[in-house]
Protein backbone atom coordinates (compact mmCIF):
# COMPACT_ATOMS: atom_id res chain seq x y z
CA UNK A 1 0.00 0.00 0.00
CA UNK A 2 1.22 3.50 -0.74
CA UNK A 3 -0.09 7.06 -0.49
CA UNK A 4 -0.36 8.90 -3.79
CA UNK A 5 1.14 12.15 -2.55
CA UNK A 6 0.43 13.83 -5.88
CA UNK A 7 -3.27 13.55 -5.06
CA UNK A 8 -3.02 15.17 -1.62
CA UNK A 9 -3.22 18.87 -2.51
CA UNK A 10 -6.31 18.62 -4.74
CA UNK A 11 -8.00 16.25 -2.31
CA UNK A 12 -7.36 18.63 0.59
CA UNK A 13 -8.99 21.46 -1.36
CA UNK A 14 -11.94 19.23 -2.23
CA UNK A 15 -12.51 18.23 1.40
CA UNK A 16 -12.17 21.79 2.68
CA UNK A 17 -14.85 22.94 0.25
CA UNK A 18 -17.11 20.02 1.19
CA UNK A 19 -16.62 20.68 4.92
CA UNK A 20 -18.05 24.17 4.47
CA UNK A 21 -21.26 22.68 3.09
CA UNK A 22 -21.76 19.71 5.42
CA UNK A 23 -22.78 19.32 9.03
CA UNK A 24 -20.24 16.93 10.47
CA UNK A 25 -21.73 16.78 13.97
CA UNK A 26 -21.64 13.22 15.32
CA UNK A 27 -24.94 11.30 15.18
CA UNK A 28 -26.85 10.29 18.25
CA UNK A 29 -26.72 13.29 20.59
CA UNK A 30 -29.72 12.52 22.77
CA UNK A 31 -29.74 14.86 25.77
CA UNK A 32 -29.04 18.44 26.76
CA UNK A 33 -28.06 17.19 30.23
CA UNK A 34 -24.23 17.04 30.33
CA UNK A 35 -24.03 13.82 32.38
CA UNK A 36 -26.47 12.03 30.07
CA UNK A 37 -24.68 13.35 26.99
CA UNK A 38 -21.35 12.15 28.38
CA UNK A 39 -22.89 8.77 29.16
CA UNK A 40 -24.09 8.41 25.58
CA UNK A 41 -20.74 9.37 24.04
CA UNK A 42 -18.79 7.01 26.29
CA UNK A 43 -21.18 4.05 26.06
CA UNK A 44 -21.76 4.39 22.32
CA UNK A 45 -18.06 4.60 21.58
CA UNK A 46 -17.37 1.66 23.88
CA UNK A 47 -19.44 -0.47 21.48
CA UNK A 48 -18.48 1.42 18.32
CA UNK A 49 -17.04 -1.66 16.65
CA UNK A 50 -18.28 -4.66 14.71
CA UNK A 51 -17.95 -3.45 11.12
CA UNK A 52 -16.75 -6.90 10.09
CA UNK A 53 -20.04 -8.28 11.34
CA UNK A 54 -22.36 -5.70 9.71
CA UNK A 55 -23.40 -7.97 6.82
CA UNK A 56 -24.74 -10.46 9.39
CA UNK A 57 -26.84 -8.16 11.60
CA UNK A 58 -30.42 -6.92 11.26
CA UNK A 59 -30.36 -3.33 10.10
CA UNK A 60 -33.12 -0.79 10.59
CA UNK A 61 -34.60 0.36 7.27
CA UNK A 62 -32.30 2.90 5.69
CA UNK A 63 -29.68 2.45 8.41
CA UNK A 64 -26.10 1.22 8.26
CA UNK A 65 -24.80 -1.23 10.84
CA UNK A 66 -23.40 1.54 13.03
CA UNK A 67 -26.52 3.68 12.64
CA UNK A 68 -28.67 0.71 13.67
CA UNK A 69 -26.71 0.31 16.89
CA UNK A 70 -26.67 4.06 17.57
CA UNK A 71 -30.43 4.30 17.00
CA UNK A 72 -31.06 1.52 19.49
CA UNK A 73 -28.93 3.14 22.17
CA UNK A 74 -30.47 6.54 21.42
CA UNK A 75 -33.98 5.11 21.87
CA UNK A 76 -32.99 3.44 25.12
CA UNK A 77 -31.55 6.67 26.53
CA UNK A 78 -34.59 8.68 25.40
CA UNK A 79 -37.08 6.23 26.97
CA UNK A 80 -35.27 5.18 30.15
CA UNK A 81 -32.38 7.58 30.61
CA UNK A 82 -28.69 6.68 30.48
CA UNK A 83 -27.30 3.52 31.98
CA UNK A 84 -25.84 4.02 35.41
CA UNK A 85 -22.42 2.57 36.16
CA UNK A 86 -24.15 -0.06 38.29
CA UNK A 87 -26.40 -1.06 35.37
CA UNK A 88 -23.36 -1.39 33.13
CA UNK A 89 -21.79 -3.76 35.65
CA UNK A 90 -24.74 -6.13 35.26
CA UNK A 91 -25.35 -5.86 31.54
CA UNK A 92 -25.41 -9.09 29.53
CA UNK A 93 -25.78 -10.13 25.90
CA UNK A 94 -29.56 -10.41 26.12
CA UNK A 95 -29.89 -6.91 27.56
CA UNK A 96 -27.83 -5.15 24.91
CA UNK A 97 -29.37 -7.31 22.16
CA UNK A 98 -32.82 -6.07 23.14
CA UNK A 99 -31.56 -2.48 23.01
CA UNK A 100 -30.06 -2.73 19.52
CA UNK A 101 -32.63 -5.16 18.08
CA UNK A 102 -30.40 -8.18 17.53
CA UNK A 103 -30.31 -11.88 18.32
CA UNK A 104 -28.73 -12.30 21.78
CA UNK A 105 -26.75 -15.23 20.40
CA UNK A 106 -24.96 -13.09 17.84
CA UNK A 107 -21.24 -12.96 18.75
CA UNK A 108 -21.26 -9.16 18.81
CA UNK A 109 -23.77 -9.04 21.64
CA UNK A 110 -21.49 -10.81 24.13
CA UNK A 111 -18.63 -8.56 23.02
CA UNK A 112 -20.77 -5.44 23.43
CA UNK A 113 -21.88 -6.53 26.90
CA UNK A 114 -18.33 -7.30 28.00
CA UNK A 115 -17.08 -3.93 26.78
CA UNK A 116 -19.86 -2.02 28.54
CA UNK A 117 -19.08 -3.91 31.75
CA UNK A 118 -15.46 -2.82 31.30
CA UNK A 119 -16.63 0.82 31.36
CA UNK A 120 -18.09 0.28 34.83
CA UNK A 121 -14.75 -0.57 36.47
CA UNK A 122 -12.85 2.71 36.01
CA UNK A 123 -16.01 4.79 36.38
CA UNK A 124 -16.69 3.29 39.79
CA UNK A 125 -13.08 3.09 40.94
CA UNK A 126 -11.90 6.52 39.82
CA UNK A 127 -14.90 8.77 39.17
CA UNK A 128 -17.61 7.74 41.65
CA UNK A 129 -19.68 6.34 38.81
CA UNK A 130 -19.89 9.71 37.01
CA UNK A 131 -19.50 9.82 33.22
CA UNK A 132 -18.31 13.41 33.41
CA UNK A 133 -15.55 12.36 35.80
CA UNK A 134 -12.95 11.68 33.07
CA UNK A 135 -13.74 15.05 31.46
CA UNK A 136 -13.20 16.87 34.74
CA UNK A 137 -9.91 15.03 35.27
CA UNK A 138 -8.45 15.98 31.88
CA UNK A 139 -6.80 19.24 30.89
CA UNK A 140 -6.96 18.66 27.13
CA UNK A 141 -8.73 16.52 24.55
CA UNK A 142 -5.62 14.35 24.00
CA UNK A 143 -5.40 13.85 27.77
CA UNK A 144 -9.05 12.78 27.83
CA UNK A 145 -8.38 10.34 24.98
CA UNK A 146 -5.41 9.01 26.97
CA UNK A 147 -7.67 8.34 29.95
CA UNK A 148 -10.05 6.32 27.79
CA UNK A 149 -7.16 4.53 26.09
CA UNK A 150 -6.10 3.14 29.48
CA UNK A 151 -9.47 1.39 29.94
CA UNK A 152 -9.93 -2.20 28.77
CA UNK A 153 -13.13 -1.07 27.04
CA UNK A 154 -11.11 1.06 24.61
CA UNK A 155 -8.05 -1.15 24.09
CA UNK A 156 -6.66 -0.78 20.55
CA UNK A 157 -2.94 -1.47 20.11
CA UNK A 158 -1.67 -3.46 17.14
CA UNK A 159 1.83 -4.80 16.53
CA UNK A 160 3.84 -4.39 13.35
CA UNK A 161 7.42 -5.44 12.63
CA UNK A 162 8.26 -5.56 16.33
CA UNK A 163 6.67 -2.20 17.13
CA UNK A 164 3.50 -1.31 19.01
CA UNK A 165 1.01 0.70 16.95
CA UNK A 166 -1.44 2.47 19.32
CA UNK A 167 -4.36 3.42 17.08
CA UNK A 168 -6.92 4.05 19.88
CA UNK A 169 -9.66 4.77 17.37
CA UNK A 170 -12.58 4.62 19.82
CA UNK A 171 -10.75 6.33 22.70
CA UNK A 172 -9.97 9.31 20.50
CA UNK A 173 -13.44 9.35 18.98
CA UNK A 174 -15.06 9.34 22.42
CA UNK A 175 -13.00 12.37 23.42
CA UNK A 176 -13.83 14.12 20.14
CA UNK A 177 -17.55 13.38 20.48
CA UNK A 178 -17.59 14.77 24.01
CA UNK A 179 -15.92 17.91 22.70
CA UNK A 180 -18.35 18.24 19.78
CA UNK A 181 -21.30 17.73 22.10
CA UNK A 182 -20.15 20.66 24.23
CA UNK A 183 -19.45 18.77 27.45
CA UNK A 184 -15.65 18.64 27.10
CA UNK A 185 -14.66 22.22 26.37
CA UNK A 186 -10.96 21.45 26.40
CA UNK A 187 -8.14 22.45 24.04
CA UNK A 188 -6.19 20.23 21.69
CA UNK A 189 -8.71 18.49 19.45
CA UNK A 190 -6.43 19.34 16.53
CA UNK A 191 -3.80 17.03 18.07
CA UNK A 192 -5.91 13.90 17.64
CA UNK A 193 -5.10 11.60 14.74
CA UNK A 194 -7.64 10.15 12.34
CA UNK A 195 -9.91 7.49 13.82
CA UNK A 196 -8.46 4.42 12.10
CA UNK A 197 -11.19 2.06 10.91
CA UNK A 198 -12.06 0.27 7.66
CA UNK A 199 -14.30 2.89 6.02
CA UNK A 200 -11.75 5.71 5.86
CA UNK A 201 -9.12 3.68 3.97
CA UNK A 202 -11.89 2.41 1.70
CA UNK A 203 -12.91 5.95 0.76
CA UNK A 204 -9.29 7.00 0.31
CA UNK A 205 -8.71 4.03 -1.96
CA UNK A 206 -11.81 4.74 -4.07
CA UNK A 207 -10.78 8.40 -4.32
CA UNK A 208 -7.28 7.49 -5.49
CA UNK A 209 -5.39 8.65 -2.41
CA UNK A 210 -4.36 5.13 -1.37
CA UNK A 211 -3.10 2.55 -3.84
CA UNK A 212 -3.21 -1.06 -2.65
CA UNK A 213 -1.27 -4.12 -3.71
CA UNK A 214 -3.30 -6.11 -6.29
CA UNK A 215 -3.32 -9.16 -4.03
CA UNK A 216 -4.92 -7.15 -1.23
CA UNK A 217 -7.38 -5.58 -3.66
CA UNK A 218 -8.40 -9.07 -4.80
CA UNK A 219 -9.02 -10.14 -1.19
CA UNK A 220 -11.14 -7.08 -0.49
CA UNK A 221 -13.17 -7.43 -3.68
CA UNK A 222 -13.74 -11.13 -2.91
CA UNK A 223 -15.02 -9.97 0.50
CA UNK A 224 -12.49 -12.07 2.38
CA UNK A 225 -12.13 -11.11 6.03
CA UNK A 226 -8.76 -9.62 6.91
CA UNK A 227 -7.06 -10.92 10.04
CA UNK A 228 -6.98 -8.25 12.72
CA UNK A 229 -3.38 -7.40 13.49
CA UNK A 230 -2.08 -8.85 10.23
CA UNK A 231 0.47 -6.68 8.38
CA UNK A 232 -2.02 -5.83 5.63
CA UNK A 233 -4.73 -4.80 8.07
CA UNK A 234 -2.34 -2.70 10.18
CA UNK A 235 -0.92 -1.05 7.07
CA UNK A 236 -4.40 -0.12 5.84
CA UNK A 237 -5.25 1.62 9.10
CA UNK A 238 -1.84 3.26 9.46
CA UNK A 239 -1.79 4.34 5.82
CA UNK A 240 -5.11 6.10 6.26
CA UNK A 241 -3.85 7.89 9.39
CA UNK A 242 -0.70 9.00 7.56
CA UNK A 243 -2.63 10.16 4.49
CA UNK A 244 -4.94 12.27 6.64
CA UNK A 245 -1.97 13.89 8.37
CA UNK A 246 -0.66 14.85 4.92
CA UNK A 247 -4.09 16.19 3.94
CA UNK A 248 -4.31 18.23 7.16
CA UNK A 249 -0.92 19.79 6.42
CA UNK A 250 -2.06 20.60 2.88
CA UNK A 251 -5.06 22.55 4.24
CA UNK A 252 -2.63 24.88 6.09
CA UNK A 253 -4.39 24.20 9.35
CA UNK A 254 -7.92 24.87 8.06
CA UNK A 255 -8.92 21.28 8.82
CA UNK A 256 -7.63 19.12 11.66
CA UNK A 257 -7.22 15.35 11.19
CA UNK A 258 -10.38 14.68 13.21
CA UNK A 259 -12.38 17.00 10.95
CA UNK A 260 -10.96 15.39 7.83
CA UNK A 261 -11.77 11.95 9.20
CA UNK A 262 -15.37 13.05 9.82
CA UNK A 263 -15.70 14.46 6.31
CA UNK A 264 -14.33 11.26 4.77
CA UNK A 265 -16.54 9.08 6.98
CA UNK A 266 -19.61 11.05 5.90
CA UNK A 267 -18.51 10.75 2.28
CA UNK A 268 -18.30 6.98 2.73
CA UNK A 269 -22.05 6.82 3.32
CA UNK A 270 -22.60 7.71 -0.34
CA UNK A 271 -23.78 5.12 -2.83
CA UNK A 272 -20.56 5.30 -4.82
CA UNK A 273 -18.63 3.92 -1.86
CA UNK A 274 -21.30 1.53 -0.62
CA UNK A 275 -21.47 -0.11 -4.04
CA UNK A 276 -17.89 -1.39 -3.74
CA UNK A 277 -16.63 -4.02 -1.27
CA UNK A 278 -14.69 -2.50 1.59
CA UNK A 279 -12.03 -4.16 3.77
CA UNK A 280 -13.58 -6.01 6.68
CA UNK A 281 -12.10 -7.56 9.80
CA UNK A 282 -13.90 -8.88 12.85
CA UNK A 283 -12.44 -7.26 15.93
CA UNK A 284 -13.27 -4.88 18.79
CA UNK A 285 -11.18 -1.98 17.45
CA UNK A 286 -13.64 -0.73 14.82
Amino acid sequence: MRVDEGRISDYATELAEAAEREDNAPPGRVAADPEATAAFAICMNAINFGSGWWPTIRKRPGHSGYATMAAGVTDRFAEHGPWSAQELAAIDAATIAAVVGQDPGHPLMAQFAATLRDVDGPLQAEYNGRFLGPVEAADSIPALATIFASWDAFADVSHYDGHEVPFYKRAQLAAADLHRAGVAELPGIERLTAFADNLVPHVLRVDGVLTLDPILVAKIEAEELLVHGSPEEVELRAGAVHAIELIATATDGCLAPAEIDSAIWNRGRGQRYKALPRPRSRNTAY
